[in-house]
């Protein structure tokens, strides 16, 4: 095991690997942007570097910078958190030429799961269902109509390059996909360099199905269960569930095999998550991506094995066997804490006056604020998790129901309203709700 780590990132995520790193005993080094000096996981490590200014591409994207700061601090190896650059193969290449350890996977497996089209065209290779779909970047409206015309309408217009639910729009016929083509594209260019686009079925009222899978260094992949995203505004995820509800063990056991040849695809190490599409009408799953890092929602996932996925890392980067053991099971729920408007769900960033977390069994928080701190608009407004955990559905949902109005964060809008809300839902509180939920909720 290496000695110390300079964690990559910032906010809730940077403070939840630097706990993992002293409990392991390894010295846990942070970077900063002016905009994020007094934030808690700064005063939580060990030692912290200055990157630069608030915007990203002058500090967290500035690789040249952040491995100048593992030098400074003498960090041996460099966790990536997620999102950033924990998902650039050259970046991770830079950092083995550095001589550290990247924790996590190989920029040859971040390359081929990075371009969407790829890797439906690989995972598909080895058995792994694909929704059908394009498997070329589209022309132009002309061919695109065709390939549409082919797979059938609606289709869902996805950029090639992307993630995080940005670069997606619904086409229900020509005119509408000739303008999901023009705003996918501008946004595939702005936020991820390429302009690339790709078709697929559009399934109504699906949900969004993930499994996480672990690359142990002996080489095996496993994948430890599932976890249902379908609570989602703009195809991003806000609330997160595992088990999935409407799973039977028939289709759990085919969607983790799955999971595991598409890792075995790429001989993947460490922790990654293999998403599907779920059509619960016609019990069918649909590959959508894979993501080569830690997810945001690995905390349910921590409380349902007993496992702690950040040290599972450490210990596959290091070379080091990882006991996956049994865990406590049961069913455990994360609620993603925003500053946004519990409404239109746009971000509201400010002070936070008051920061006053819930307490009691079953209840853990990861957050990256306190009172006293302040969001910018500089970078997503994720201010903290809200997971639950109880033997069963109904243990889990009752713990929710205590904690969510206990969470007091008072100076800014928060989502936490909307979790109230969610609760009393019927769909959601019966486990009978798709991908749709939140814009029927909001119609």
């Amino acid at each position: 095991m290496f000695d110390s780590v300079l964690v990559a990132n910032r906010g809730e995520i940077a403070h939840r690997v630097i706990r993992t790193a002293k409990r392991l005993g390894v010295r846990a080094g942070a970077v900063y942007s002016d905009a994020d000096a007094d934030l808690p996981y700064v005063r939580a490590a060990d030692a912290a570097a200055r990157l630069g200014p608030p915007p990203v591409r002058e500090s967290y994207l500035d690789a040249e910078r952040v491995l100048a700061a593992a030098k400074e601090l003498d960090a041996q190896a460099i966790h990536p958190g997620y999102g950033f650059l924990s998902e650039n193969a050259e970046f991770a290449h830079a950092v083995a030429d550095a001589g550290l350890v990247w924790i996590g996977p190989s920029p040859e497996a971040i390359t081929a799961m990075g371009d969407k089209i790829n890797a439906r065209n690989l995972v598909s290779s080895v058995g792994v269902p694909v929704a059908p779909g394009t498997a070329d970047p589209v022309g132009d409206l002309e061919s695109a109509a065709a390939e549409a015309a082919s797979v059938g309408y609606p289709v869902m217009v996805k950029a090639s390059a992307g993630g995080g639910g940005i670069g997606m729009a619904i086409a229900r016929d020509r005119d509408q996909l000739a303008a999901a083509l023009d705003t996918t594209r501008s946004r595939a260019e702005r936020f991820f360099g390429s302009a690339a686009v790709l078709l697929e079925r559009y399934v109504e009222r699906a949900r969004h199905v993930e499994v996480q899978i672990l690359g142990l260094a002996d080489g095996r992949v496993v994948a430890l269960g599932e976890r249902d995203c379908s609570v989602q505004r703009r195809h991003q995820k806000v609330v997160e569930e595992t088990p999935c509800p409407v799973l039977t063990p028939t289709l759990r056991e085919a969607m983790c095999a799955a999971a595991v040849r598409a890792g075995e695809a790429v001989a993947y190490r460490g922790v990654g998550t293999v998403e599907f599409l779920l059509d619960p009408a016609q019990g069918d799953f649909f590959f959508l991506e894979m993501n080569t890092r830690l997810q945001v929602e690995h905390p349910i996932t921590e409380l349902v094995t007993g496992l702690d996925l950040v040290e599972a890392q450490f210990r596959i980067a290091a070379g080091e066997p990882f006991d996956i053991g049994s865990g406590p099971g049961g069913h455990a729920i994360e609620f993603r804490v925003y500053a946004e408007d519990p409404k239109r769900f746009l971000p509201s960033p400010g002070r936070i006056d008051t920061w006053d977390e819930p307490h009691g069994d079953g209840i853990r928080v990861d957050s990256g604020y306190t009172a006293g701190n302040t969001v910018t608009p500089h970078y997503d407004p994720l201010l903290a998790k809200l997971c639950v955990h109880g033997r069963d559905r109904a243990e889990a949902l009752s713990r929710a129901r205590h904690a969510v109005p206990e969470f007091t964060i008072a100076g800014l809008k928060t989502n936490l309203s909307f979790f109230t809300e969610l609760l009393d839902n019927p769909e959601f509180t019966a486990g009978d709700y798709d991908t749709g939920l939140i814009a029927r909720m909001r119609a």
